[in-house]
């Protein structure tokens, strides 16, 4: 992550968590995206809920550009990791954990969704929401309070 530090699902277990997939040079959906992470982040800051970002250009995105990127932003490490890694596994992980690369996206092609995944504690997806939409950004923090009060009464 931004601090170097290897993450697992450990790190995520018996948690509500929002995962997403970015990179730091995107002039395009990235910034808006990142802009909704951090409202979810303040939202949830007295939560358990935790915030899971994936780069899909490692080469570029190293621990290092991914600490800048988080102090510039104002990240809170103990909430939201920014991660780095194998290239392959991030995509495999994006294609066959979570299911967010669109139709006619060939294997080796650059992940570039959108897509805001909702997982819940059992590691289960329970919502998929469009990163750049202010409405379905109200839907995800409404789905999350909905998730809190079943796993966390």
């Amino acid at each position: 992550n931004q601090n170097g530090n290897q993450v697992t699902q450990d790190s995520y277990s018996e948690k509500i968590y929002v995962a997403d997939f970015f990179f730091t040079t995107c002039p395009d959906i990235c910034p808006i995206m990142t802009g909704n992470m951090l409202y979810l982040q303040e939202n949830l800051k007295d939560t358990n809920v935790m915030l899971a970002s994936f780069s899909v250009t490692p080469e570029i995105d190293t621990v290092e550009v991914l600490k800048e990127y988080s102090t510039l932003k104002g990240v809170d490490d103990s909430k939201w990791n920014l991660m780095t890694g194998d290239k392959k596994q991030i995509y495999t992980l994006a294609r066959e954990s979570y299911f967010v690369v669109k139709e006619g996206q060939g294997i080796n092609s650059m992940i570039h969704t959108e897509n805001f995944v909702l997982i819940d504690p059992d590691k289960r997806i329970r919502g998929f929401y469009d990163g750049t939409n202010d409405e379905e950004i109200l839907e995800l923090m409404d789905d999350i309070t909905i998730l809190e009060k079943e796993y966390f009464p």
